[in-house]
C-alpha cells in the first residue's frame, strides 16, 4: 500500500476531514491533499507526528512507499553535512578576511606615511589566506560530492 492510501485510510477510520488532520499536524489542508494523492510527501518531522497521531510505526509508513523512503533518506543526507559544510564555509571566510586585512595594510602603507606591521610573519600573511581558502573550497567540494553519491 502506498503512503497516500495509508494516510487516507487512517484518516477515514477516525472520521477526520483533511482539514481536521491538517490542523492536528500543523500543516495546510492542501499539503494533506497532496500527500494523499501522491503528489508530494511529508518531511520526517511530519512523519513522526503522523506516526504518533495514528499509533503506527514510522517503519510501517516508510515501507508502504518506496518513493517516500527515498525522500526521507535524501532529507537525512541533507541534514548530515551542515556542520561540516559550515566549518568549511567559516574557514573560507576567515581566509578571505585575512586576505582583505593584508591588502588593506599594504595599501595603507603604500599610500600614507603609516608603516603598519603585519604581525605573524610574511609566510603566514602570504600563504595563510591562500591555504584556508583553497583548503575550504576543496573540502566543501568533497562534502558536496559525498552528498550527491550517498
Amino acid at each position: 500500500m502506498v503512503f497516500g492510501e495509508k494516510l487516507k485510510g487512517e484518516r477515514a477510520k477516525r472520521g477526520w476531514s483533511q482539514e481536521e488532520l491538517a490542523e492536528k499536524l500543523f500543516v495546510s489542508r492542501q499539503s494533506v491533499s497532496k500527500w494523499e494523492n501522491g503528489q508530494n510527501y511529508p518531511g520526517i518531522d511530519i512523519l513522526i507526528r503522523i506516526s504518533d497521531l495514528f499509533g503506527v510505526t514510522i517503519d510501517e509508513l516508510l515501507r508502504s512507499d518506496g518513493a517516500l523512503t527515498r525522500k526521507v533518506i535524501e532529507d537525512g543526507k541533507r541534514l548530515a553535512f551542515p556542520k561540516l559544510k559550515f566549518a568549511f564555509d567559516a574557514a573560507f571566510c576567515v581566509g578571505a578576511i585575512l586576505l582583505v586585512i593584508k591588502l588593506a595594510v599594504l595599501l595603507l602603507n603604500k599610500t600614507t606615511s603609516l608603516e603598519l606591521p603585519l604581525i605573524g610573519g610574511s609566510r603566514f600573511w602570504n600563504f595563510g589566506p591562500l591555504v584556508l581558502m583553497v583548503g575550504a573550497g576543496i573540502g566543501s567540494g568533497i562534502v558536496k560530492e559525498k552528498y550527491k553519491t550517498d
